[in-house]
Formats: C-alpha cells, sequence, structure tokens
C-alpha cells in the first residue's frame, strides 16, 4: 500500500487594525457646545434690550429674581417691565415726550400735569379758563384734542403689566339743564368714556382697576372750587405691588392685639391660691 505523506495546514494570526479611541467624541461635543454658543449669542445681539436685561440678571443672581426682569406681559406678545415706584420717574419723561413729539398736542401740553406719588404716575388733564380743551361743555363726549391725547396715552399706557385707575372731577358749579343729572353723574360719565376711548386704542381690558366720580368733592384748587382747573380727568397708573405672604402661625403676637385668644389652652395657668395659716387657738 502507497503511504500517503500528511498535509500540514499553518495557520497564521491576522494582524488588525489600532484602535481609534473616543478622543473624536470630545472634540465633537466640543464643537457643537461652541455653535450653539455662537448662535445664543447672535440670538441675544437681535434681541430687545429688556432680554438682554433679563439674561445679564440671571447670570448675575440666577437664584433671585433678576431672570424676572422682561416678562411683565403674559400672553400679551410683548416683552416689558413691570414698572415699581423707582421706574415711574421715567415713564413720566417717556409720556411727556411722547406728547411733545406729537404736533396736535403741541396747545394742550401745558394742561396734561403729570406727578410721581406713592400711589403711582398721576396723570391729569386739566381745562383752562380759554375754554374746554378735553371734553365738551356740560358733556361726557371728548373733543378732537382729548381723543388725540387719550389715544396716544393707552398706546403707551398699554405696552405696561400696571393696573390703571380713572378718575373724573367738575368744578363747584351746578350741572344747569337736567333735573336728573348732576356733577356727580358726569364725572362717572367722563371717567367712563375715558376708558372707553383708550381701551378702543390699545389699552387691555383687564388693565383698568377702577373708574372713579368724584363731583367737586376733589378740586385741584382748594382756594378756588369753582376754578376750571378742577374740571379734569385723571389717570393713575398704579405701582406694582408684591404679592401678599401668609402670616407666620408661629410669629409672636402683638402684645397690642384688642383682641386677645379666648382658647383655654392658650389662657396663662392661674397661680396657686396663698395658703392662710390657721388661726390660733
Amino acid at each position: 500500500m502507497e503511504h500517503q505523506q500528511p498535509v500540514i495546514i499553518i495557520k497564521r494570526p491576522r494582524h488588525h487594525k489600532a484602535h481609534h479611541g473616543g478622543a473624536w467624541k470630545v472634540a465633537y461635543a466640543d464643537f457643537v457646545t461652541a455653535m450653539m454658543a455662537f448662535f445664543i449669542v447672535l440670538w441675544l445681539l437681535s434681541s430687545s434690550d429688556q432680554v438682554q436685561k433679563a439674561v445679564g440678571g440671571y447670570f448675575s443672581d440666577p437664584t433671585g429674581h433678576g431672570k424676572d426682569v422682561g416678562n411683565g406681559l403674559r400672553g400679551v406678545g410683548g416683552e416689558s417691565l413691570t414698572l415699581s415706584a423707582t421706574d415711574m420717574s421715567k415713564l413720566k419723561e417717556k409720556l411727556d415726550q411722547a406728547i411733545k413729539e406729537t404736533a396736535s398736542l403741541k396747545k394742550v401740553k401745558e394742561h396734561v400735569v403729570m406727578a410721581v406719588t406713592g400711589e403711582g404716575l398721576r396723570i391729569e388733564l386739566t381745562e383752562g379758563t380759554q375754554g374746554t380743551f378735553f371734553f365738551e361743555s356740560g358733556s361726557p363726549q371728548p373733543t378732537g384734542a382729548g381723543k388725540d391725547l387719550l389715544s396716544k396715552l393707552a398706546a403707551e399706557i398699554g405696552k405696561l403689566p400696571n393696573k390703571v385707575i380713572i378718575e373724573g372731577h367738575t368744578d363747584s358749579q351746578a350741572f344747569m339743564g337736567r333735573d336728573d343729572y348732576s356733577n356727580w353723574e358726569l364725572s362717572s360719565d367722563r371717567a367712563n368714556s375715558a376708558r372707553r376711548l383708550m381701551q378702543e386704542n390699545g389699552m387691555r381690558q383687564d388693565q383698568i382697576a377702577q373708574i372713579r366720580g368724584y363731583a367737586d368733592q376733589k378740586p385741584r384748587n382748594l382756594a378756588d372750587p369753582a376754578d376750571p382747573a378742577n374740571r379734569r380727568i385723571t389717570l393713575i397708573i398704579q405701582n406694582s405691588q408684591p404679592a401678599d405672604t401668609p402670616p407666620d402661625p408661629k410669629a409672636p403676637r402683638d402684645a397690642t392685639d384688642p383682641k386677645p385668644s379666648t382658647d383655654p389652652k392658650t389662657q396663662p395657668a392661674a397661680a396657686p391660691a396663698a395658703k392662710i395659716p390657721a388661726a390660733k387657738k
């Protein structure tokens, strides 16, 4: 039998390419982060000053109220500062400048008196001795100048989140012509007429806090109740008030409280009765 030579197969190990590692992932993450920061900077440069202040306030005080700046209007589609007492002077200057720049209001700007008070910014539209400026005589119907001024104010005040109070005032002269109509009705009707006109020209429906009619009870000129300057419409832009905080039940009770607690559990224990020594027999 013929002998068969064995077949020898030699298997040599294959050498794989070296592993690259994950360094490229770190570089890619840094690139994405840098691009995001770049686009945020572009967005801030194209944003309003109030948005920039809001972002800056957040980084200055992340746990405080700096980030709240700029979100005063919710659901209105704009951005505005919630005006506090310290901001009212700036608003006064802005409104005064807007009136001066309106050609149709140059003749009546001297009869627009603005003052910052504890309640807010007070804007008074006063009448003059030369005739009526803002309302027809004895009527709640605004004049042309009155419509222009109220519309201008409404466009600016409507951008604010602050509440507004509208007051109507008259002088001491009795209303003539109707027995069932007096200065009380006239002052209230003029305030309501101003409200309707302003809400048609930019002021929001929920921005009016109160409508007040004072007749001649709060004259501007106390020395002369019949002064035409006492006939006026007053707009009060209220300061923004912080939310009321509930009282702390653990706080010490005020010693001057006229209503002390009647709960027997909270009353101090009665002092023990003094012992009377027995009489000697």
